[in-house]
């Protein structure tokens, strides 16, 4: 299922630009080895990826560095496994990208220039000659305000406009990335939404590998938790924000009797303890429930006529059930059961690709139990190699964003297409 009738945008470029064979360069840094992987690019990419397995902070951000500087490089959007030192990472990253804006998080796995993969660091570089990009920190997210939130777009917006790259309306998407253990998503994209306006939206929240211990984003040079940053990326090269998933409904129908909004907590499904309502819709034992039953049997809601995924996160030990996203007394949940994950990837991201041509990159946020339940069902290699032909760069999330709402189980990103090769040919 695709969420078009948000209307994800389809924009048309403003601005000629000279053109290139090939816009996107592509470099992977393997550890213990001197030698790199590197696409066929060209001189002045528009973009460059790179991907880097080195465990050594400092040497993982000179290897980025050495993959992604060049003299028009304006900003860096990185995603990092929690494996690393962090304090070390956050230094040695801003030691080696001087004066450029550098923003990004903490992930459950990572979409490298190679597909997935685990334990490493992956980031794309965007040119300032073809992306105004800024960025900026929500501290305390319990007391984020719509005057807050009006102030950071303000802002943001101003560098974009001083940029002069194309106009702000029909050019310009923002990317959330929000500590994916504070809880905090719904209220603070909410805010965010009604600030951006008409301006599209995407994003994930930030997570550790599968520890749901501490999840970071990065500003400024330091890992923050209990935060989120905010990008505005204004650009003249076409663009489509989507999110899809793949999960249908099934006849199972269970109401929320009792649940804890602030904490996500449901402690009654039907009027009987959650766990054991949830364990007969999915028609297994209470004690078989683990993170495999909550990738391939997640529960849904119905909004607009359209189903939301709600994963479950763990079991407590009084029954309850806590969840990655939103649930309140009262709401009904919906049983849901998979189709092929794959198909609905390669559905909606080749439909952006037929409007906004070849793509120069397509920035990735992939729900981590969609990771898992390819590996369940043996389609991960597939997915993998899907993501690497069609130049996606991301991470693994413990929740997404689109446009104002935090969901689950979904993979939402942007496609970026390429400069205009038929403009300014010799």
């Amino acid at each position: 299922m695709a969420y078009d009738h948000f209307g994800a945008p389809i924009k048309s470029t403003e601005v000629a630009l000279a053109a290139f064979t090939d816009a996107v360069e592509s470099v992977k840094s393997h550890p213990f080895s001197g030698s790199a992987f590197m696409k066929p690019a060209t001189t002045l990419p528009a973009v460059r990826v790179a991907s880097s397995s080195v465990r050594d902070p400092m040497l993982a951000a000179t290897n980025l560095a050495s993959q992604l500087s060049h003299e028009h490089l304006g900003c860096v959007l990185f995603f990092c496994s929690a494996e690393y030192d962090l304090g070390r990472l956050g230094s040695a990253l801003e030691h080696s990208f001087p004066g450029v804006r550098v923003c990004g998080c903490t992930s459950a796995g990572e979409i490298t220039p190679e597909g997935y993969g685990r334990g490493c660091i992956t980031a794309i570089g965007f040119d300032r000659r073809y992306f105004a990009i800024d960025c900026e920190l929500i501290r305390e997210l319990d007391r984020f305000t719509l005057q807050d939130a009006q102030g950071v777009i303000d802002g943001l917006l101003s560098t974009c406009r001083d940029a002069r790259l194309a106009p702000v309306k029909g050019n310009t998407f923002a990317i959330t990335l929000l500590d994916g253990l504070s809880s905090r998503e719904e209220l603070v994209l909410a805010t965010l939404n009604s600030a951006l306006g008409s301006i599209p939206q995407f994003g994930g929240s930030a997570g550790d590998d599968e520890r749901l211990a501490n999840t970071h984003v990065f500003f400024d040079g330091e890992f923050h938790t209990g935060a989120a940053t905010v990008l505005l990326v204004n650009t003249p090269l076409d663009f489509r924000v989507f999110s899809t998933h793949h999960m249908v409904e099934r006849r199972e129908k269970l109401v929320v009797t009792d649940a804890c909004a602030e904490s996500r907590t449901v402690y009654e499904l039907n009027a009987e303890p959650a766990a054991d309502a949830y364990a007969r819709a999915v028609g297994v034992d209470v004690d078989a429930l683990d993170r495999k039953v909550f990738a391939l049997r997640p529960m849904g809601v119905k909004i607009g006529g359209h189903y939301f995924v709600r994963s479950v996160q763990r079991v407590n030990p009084d029954k309850s059930l806590t969840f990655y996203c939103a649930v309140e007394t009262g709401i009904v949940m919906t049983a849901m059961e998979p189709e092929s994950l794959l198909d609905s990837v390669r559905t909606q991201i080749e439909a952006a690709e037929k409007v906004v041509g070849p793509p120069l990159v397509t920035i990735g946020c992939d729900c981590f139990l969609r990771r898992l339940e390819a590996e369940l069902t043996g389609e991960v290699e597939a997915v993998s190699e899907f993501l690497r032909h069609h130049n996606v760069i991301g991470f693994n999330t413990y929740g997404e964003q689109f446009d104002g709402m935090h969901i689950n189980q979904t993979f939402t990103g942007v496609v970026i297409g390429q400069p205009d090769v038929r403009s300014g040919q010799d």
